[in-house]
């Protein structure tokens, strides 16, 4: 079936500006601390809000079954504009810790239309290749998450008020786009009714089971990474104070370098199968979180920014694979419902580390903080052991 060359880029586009709502705080969270008196714990704080929020929103999205009942292109586009109106409430002058975690908490909710729905449109689209198509999917993700970073990384002088009016602008573009130029794909199997045994459902199968779990994994790490990089950056900076390292701009360059790997990690699957590539990248992330107290000894800010940059790259690159396999295992008609519950729990899973990581890190030694997120993939490496199948 011949499919237009225009929906791929576009889906990719949407996803890419849409996502950039999930880390604009953390993108200008100086300013938001100088700003509006928050306390050093923001920063865990915030992240988990949206966090919570897309995890409240899957679980809905999936109970309703709504992107396998409504046309995910309008799900995708009316959560994008509200989201987007959430993130603006962001530029209230009276706002404090509660207002904003619960403006993050509801941009986070928002979200739940927008990342599975993305994977959702895209596995609608394309049967055969759909690692490949989801890993430049899931690397319009990486890039959205990085890119607040990189607003205020590229030049010290830009307000935050800009950086923030900025990314509700590319997400109302993001979910417009999607509207007028993604119809249905034609691989959609709509289902016809509200049906709360789908979720159920879709964890019979081994596979699924396998792949999901693995996910989970892969998440404990993932997010609680993505949120501490400018921590991580910060920390080598003071012990090593004759280098001067440009914290915004570095911690784009290092989320950012995911998108890349994504790609390249689809790719991989074609040749290698998404499982045992999924694996592979598993593994070698689970062995940078146990070497990661050597990273700190590094007398070269090139080698430990190097480091970061190949941790950053195996973080991610097996997420898509993952999703590959979920969306290939579950029933055409609760795909959308599978990505999403699948999504829920591993985003429950980045709050517990996240925040144990905030607390952790005033009682010991911040050296070793980072090995805490081996468990994950640990686990993760665990629940895939088996015979793998391509």
């Amino acid at each position: 079936m011949r499919i237009s060359k225009h929906i791929l880029p576009v889906i990719v586009i949407s996803q890419f500006c849409c996502t950039s709502l999930w880390f604009a705080s953390n993108g200008v969270m100086n300013d938001l601390v100088r700003n509006f008196q928050l306390p050093d714990s923001a920063l865990g704080h915030l992240t988990s809000a949206v966090q919570f929020g897309f995890i409240l929103g899957t679980l809905l999205f999936a109970l309703f079954t709504i992107a396998d009942r409504i046309s995910p292109s309008k799900v995708f586009f009316a959560c994008g504009l509200i989201g987007a109106m959430f993130n603006l409430g962001l530029l209230w002058e009276g706002n404090g810790l509660v207002s904003m975690v619960v403006l993050r908490f509801l941009t986070g909710f928002f979200l739940a239309g927008i990342y599975p729905v993305g994977m959702k449109i895209a596995s609608d689209y394309y049967d055969k290749g759909l690692g490949k198509s989801l890993g430049f999917l899931v690397g319009a993700l990486v890039l959205g998450t990085a890119f607040p970073h990189l607003l205020k990384g590229f030049t010290q002088l830009l307000p935050w008020r800009t950086v923030i009016l900025i990314i509700s602008g590319l997400a109302t573009l993001g979910g417009t786009l999607m509207l007028l130029l993604v119809p249905n794909g034609p691989f959609r199997k709509p289902s016809a009714s509200f049906n709360p045994s789908a979720v159920a459902k879709v964890f019979k199968d081994s596979e699924f089971r396998s792949a999901s779990f693995g996910y989970f994994g892969h998440m404990w790490e993932l997010y609680a990474f993505w949120a501490f990089v400018p921590f991580l950056l910060s920390m080598y900076a003071e012990n090593h104070s004759e280098f001067v390292i440009n914290i915004p701009l570095w911690s784009f360059i290092i989320i950012g370098i995911g998108g890349p790997a994504c790609v390249i990690g689809g790719y991989l699957s074609m040749q290698f199968g998404p499982k045992k590539t999924a694996t592979s990248a598993l593994l070698l992330s689970c062995l940078c979180c146990l070497a990661s107290p050597l990273f700190f000894h590094f007398n070269s800010p090139i080698l430990f920014i190097g480091t970061l940059l190949l941790w950053s790259m195996l973080v991610i690159a097996d997420s898509p694979l993952f999703s590959t396999i979920v969306a290939q295992k579950a029933p055409a008609e609760a795909r959308g419902t599978a990505l999403t519950i699948v999504n829920c729990i591993g985003f429950a899973i980045t709050i517990v580390s996240i925040q144990l990581l905030t607390h952790l890190r005033e009682v010991m030694n911040p050296n070793y903080l980072f090995t805490l997120l081996a468990l994950g993939p640990i686990l993760g490496l665990i629940a895939l052991k088996g015979k793998s199948k391509k």
